[in-house]
Protein backbone atom coordinates (compact mmCIF):
# COMPACT_ATOMS: atom_id res chain seq x y z
CA UNK A 1 0.00 0.00 0.00
CA UNK A 2 1.23 3.46 -0.78
CA UNK A 3 0.07 6.38 1.31
CA UNK A 4 -1.18 9.47 -0.49
CA UNK A 5 1.71 11.58 0.83
CA UNK A 6 4.19 9.36 -1.04
CA UNK A 7 2.19 9.65 -4.28
CA UNK A 8 2.08 13.45 -3.98
CA UNK A 9 5.80 13.70 -3.20
CA UNK A 10 6.67 11.42 -6.10
CA UNK A 11 4.63 13.46 -8.56
CA UNK A 12 5.94 16.79 -7.26
CA UNK A 13 9.58 15.97 -7.92
CA UNK A 14 11.58 13.48 -9.94
CA UNK A 15 14.17 13.48 -7.19
CA UNK A 16 14.03 11.26 -4.19
CA UNK A 17 12.71 7.95 -3.06
CA UNK A 18 9.02 8.70 -3.61
CA UNK A 19 9.51 9.20 -7.34
CA UNK A 20 11.56 6.01 -7.53
CA UNK A 21 8.76 4.11 -5.77
CA UNK A 22 6.30 5.41 -8.39
CA UNK A 23 8.66 4.46 -11.22
CA UNK A 24 8.81 0.90 -9.87
CA UNK A 25 5.03 0.42 -9.69
CA UNK A 26 4.01 -2.30 -12.10
CA UNK A 27 7.59 -3.41 -12.77
CA UNK A 28 7.40 -6.65 -10.78
CA UNK A 29 9.49 -5.35 -7.86
CA UNK A 30 6.51 -5.19 -5.49
CA UNK A 31 2.74 -5.41 -5.67
CA UNK A 32 0.27 -2.71 -4.80
CA UNK A 33 -3.38 -3.04 -3.95
CA UNK A 34 -6.12 -0.53 -4.61
CA UNK A 35 -9.70 -0.07 -3.49
CA UNK A 36 -12.26 2.39 -4.79
CA UNK A 37 -12.06 4.58 -1.64
CA UNK A 38 -8.25 4.71 -1.79
CA UNK A 39 -8.33 5.56 -5.51
CA UNK A 40 -10.80 8.39 -4.84
CA UNK A 41 -8.57 9.64 -2.02
CA UNK A 42 -5.56 9.71 -4.38
CA UNK A 43 -7.59 11.58 -6.99
CA UNK A 44 -9.03 14.09 -4.53
CA UNK A 45 -5.69 14.92 -2.92
CA UNK A 46 -3.79 15.13 -6.22
CA UNK A 47 -6.38 17.47 -7.73
CA UNK A 48 -6.30 19.62 -4.60
CA UNK A 49 -2.51 19.96 -4.82
CA UNK A 50 -2.79 21.27 -8.39
CA UNK A 51 0.63 20.10 -9.52
CA UNK A 52 1.50 22.73 -12.13
CA UNK A 53 3.61 20.46 -14.33
CA UNK A 54 0.98 17.69 -14.49
CA UNK A 55 -2.12 18.14 -16.63
CA UNK A 56 -5.48 16.72 -15.63
CA UNK A 57 -5.10 14.26 -18.51
CA UNK A 58 -1.70 13.14 -17.16
CA UNK A 59 -3.25 12.69 -13.73
CA UNK A 60 -6.11 10.62 -15.13
CA UNK A 61 -3.61 8.48 -17.07
CA UNK A 62 -1.58 7.92 -13.90
CA UNK A 63 -4.67 6.86 -11.95
CA UNK A 64 -5.78 4.62 -14.84
CA UNK A 65 -2.34 3.01 -14.83
CA UNK A 66 -2.63 2.32 -11.09
CA UNK A 67 -5.99 0.66 -11.73
CA UNK A 68 -4.43 -1.52 -14.43
CA UNK A 69 -1.44 -2.76 -12.44
CA UNK A 70 -2.86 -2.87 -8.93
CA UNK A 71 -4.47 -5.78 -7.19
CA UNK A 72 -7.96 -4.31 -6.85
CA UNK A 73 -9.81 -5.19 -3.70
CA UNK A 74 -13.29 -4.74 -2.31
CA UNK A 75 -13.45 -3.96 1.38
CA UNK A 76 -16.25 -5.79 3.19
CA UNK A 77 -15.30 -5.03 6.76
CA UNK A 78 -14.21 -2.06 8.77
CA UNK A 79 -11.43 -1.96 11.35
CA UNK A 80 -12.45 1.53 12.37
CA UNK A 81 -11.60 3.35 14.35
CA UNK A 82 -8.12 1.96 14.84
CA UNK A 83 -5.90 4.86 13.79
CA UNK A 84 -6.29 8.57 14.53
CA UNK A 85 -7.11 9.51 10.93
CA UNK A 86 -10.05 7.74 9.23
CA UNK A 87 -8.25 8.04 5.88
CA UNK A 88 -5.34 6.10 7.35
CA UNK A 89 -7.82 3.47 8.56
CA UNK A 90 -8.99 3.17 4.95
CA UNK A 91 -5.43 2.33 3.88
CA UNK A 92 -4.99 -0.11 6.77
CA UNK A 93 -8.21 -1.91 5.80
CA UNK A 94 -6.90 -2.31 2.26
CA UNK A 95 -3.55 -3.58 3.53
CA UNK A 96 -5.30 -6.17 5.70
CA UNK A 97 -7.60 -7.30 2.87
CA UNK A 98 -4.65 -7.61 0.46
CA UNK A 99 -2.44 -9.27 3.10
CA UNK A 100 0.18 -6.61 2.41
CA UNK A 101 3.41 -6.61 4.38
CA UNK A 102 3.91 -2.85 4.21
CA UNK A 103 2.27 0.53 4.08
CA UNK A 104 4.70 2.98 2.47
CA UNK A 105 4.37 6.38 4.12
CA UNK A 106 6.25 9.36 5.49
CA UNK A 107 3.95 9.43 8.52
CA UNK A 108 5.20 6.40 10.42
CA UNK A 109 3.73 7.72 13.68
CA UNK A 110 0.27 7.74 12.13
CA UNK A 111 0.45 3.97 11.74
CA UNK A 112 1.47 2.89 15.22
CA UNK A 113 0.40 -0.56 16.41
CA UNK A 114 -0.48 -1.85 12.96
CA UNK A 115 1.86 -4.76 13.60
CA UNK A 116 -1.21 -6.28 15.30
CA UNK A 117 -2.41 -6.93 11.74
CA UNK A 118 1.00 -8.13 10.50
CA UNK A 119 1.52 -4.92 8.55
CA UNK A 120 4.52 -2.63 8.94
CA UNK A 121 4.76 1.07 8.10
CA UNK A 122 7.94 1.90 6.19
CA UNK A 123 9.29 4.92 4.32
CA UNK A 124 9.79 5.02 0.54
CA UNK A 125 13.56 4.81 1.15
CA UNK A 126 13.09 1.66 3.22
CA UNK A 127 10.96 0.07 0.49
CA UNK A 128 13.58 0.80 -2.13
CA UNK A 129 16.21 -0.75 0.10
CA UNK A 130 14.06 -3.88 0.57
CA UNK A 131 13.57 -4.34 -3.17
CA UNK A 132 17.20 -3.50 -3.99
CA UNK A 133 16.34 -0.44 -6.08
CA UNK A 134 18.32 2.78 -6.32
CA UNK A 135 16.96 5.79 -4.49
Amino acid sequence: MIDTNVIVAGLKSRRGASFQVLVNIGQGQFDIALSVPVLFEYESVLKRHQLSHITESDLENFLDYLCQVADTRDIFYLWRPFLRDPKDDMLLELAIEAEAAYIVTFNLRDFTNIQTFKVEAITPQQLLHKIGAKS
